[in-house]
C-alpha cells in the first residue's frame, strides 16, 4: 500500500477538509481528491462522508485511521534507519527558541567541524510541539525545556538554565504574560506560579521575538520567564527587575528510545 496515499488520507482526516489537507501537504485540491478516491478504490470502502462543511470520517474510515498512522510511522522509521545505516547522513534537529538563541549556533559549529559530510535540518518550535514531532518520527533529536519524562523518550544530555522572572524596574507590570508561542513551557510554568502566588488571572500574549518581549516587559506591559543568558545576550540585565525562580527548567536533549542517532555517544558528551 502506497504510504503517500495514507499521508493524504491522514491529513484530510485531521483537518476534516479536502482543501485544508491539500494546503497542509502543498498539493492541489484536485490532486488530493484523486488520491483519496484511489485509496478508497484500493480498499473497497468510502473513507469519508462529504458535507457542506467539509468531510467527516465514515465508520470504515474511523477504523482504518489508526492503522494508516501506524503504517506511515513505520515506513518513515524504516526509511530513516536505512538512510543512516552506515553513518549519520542526516540529522533532523528540533529546538526551542530559547535554545536556538543561546546555544544552537555553537552546536551547529561543533557538528560542522566534527561531521562535515552530515546534513542538518532544523525545526524551531515550542517544547510540546517538538516532543510531538519527535514521537511522530519527524525529528531525530530535540532540545526541549524541562525533562519530558516520557516513557518513549531518552535524555541524551542536559544543559543548566538560570530561569528568572522578568519585570519592569520602573512600573507596576500589567497582568499580561509574554511568551514565544502556545505550548511554551516557560509560559505554562509562569502562569501556574503567578496564579498560585498572586491569585490573579493573566492575559497571554505571544511574540516570536525575544528582544521585543524584553522591551515590552521593560515598559511595564507585562512579565515573562526567561533564561538569564537570553537577557544578557540582548543587554537587558541591568534594565529589568530580575527574580531567580526556585524551580528548574533546564534544557534537555532528547531522542526516541527506539531510534537512537548513530552519533549518540557524541551527543551525550558534548558541552555547549
Amino acid at each position: 500500500m502506497d504510504s503517500n496515499l495514507l499521508k493524504v488520507f491522514i491529513s484530510v482526516a485531521n483537518t476534516k477538509s479536502i482543501s485544508q489537507g491539500a494546503k497542509e501537504l502543498g498539493f492541489t485540491q484536485s490532486n488530493v481528491t484523486l488520491r483519496i478516491k484511489q485509496l478508497e478504490k484500493s480498499l473497497g470502502y468510502e473513507l469519508f462522508h462529504r458535507t457542506n462543511r467539509g468531510v467527516v470520517l465514515s465508520l470504515e474510515g474511523q477504523k482504518f485511521l489508526p492503522y494508516a498512522i501506524d503504517i506511515v510511522k513505520k515506513v518513515e522509521e524504516a526509511t530513516l534507519k536505512m538512510r543512516n545505516i552506515d553513518h549519520q547522513e542526516l540529522l533532523r534537529i528540533g529546538s526551542t527558541q530559547s535554545n536556538a538563541t543561546i546555544r544552537l549556533s555553537k552546536f551547529i559549529d561543533r557538528l560542522n567541524e566534527d561531521f562535515q559530510d552530515m546534513k542538518l535540518e532544523f525545526v524551531v518550535d515550542s517544547s510540546l510541539n517538538l516532543i510531538e514531532q519527535l514521537l511522530d518520527y519527524k525529528l531525530d533529536i530535540a532540545f526541549v525545556n524541562g525533562d519530558p519524562k516520557h516513557k518513549d523518550l531518552e535524555v541524551l544530555n542536559s544543559f543548566k538554565e538560570d530561569i528568572v522572572l522578568v519585570e519592569s524596574k520602573e512600573k507596576e507590570p500589567q497582568n499580561t504574560i509574554y511568551a514565544y508561542k502556545n505550548g511554551c513551557i516557560n509560559r505554562i510554568y509562569l502562569e501556574k506560579y503567578l496564579t498560585e502566588e498572586k491569585k490573579t488571572q493573566y492575559k497571554k500574549v505571544n511574540l516570536e521575538n525575544y528582544e521585543l518581549i524584553l522591551a515590552c516587559v521593560k515598559a511595564g506591559y507585562g512579565v515573562t520567564l526567561f533564561s538569564r543568558q537570553i537577557i544578557q545576550k540582548f543587554g537587558y540585565e541591568n534594565k529589568l527587575k530580575i527574580t531567580t525562580m526556585d524551580f528548574s527548567l533546564d534544557t534537555y536533549l532528547v531522542c526516541r528510545k527506539d531510534y537512537f542517532p548513530m552519533i549518540e555517544d557524541y551527543l551525550r558528551k558534548i558541552e555547549l
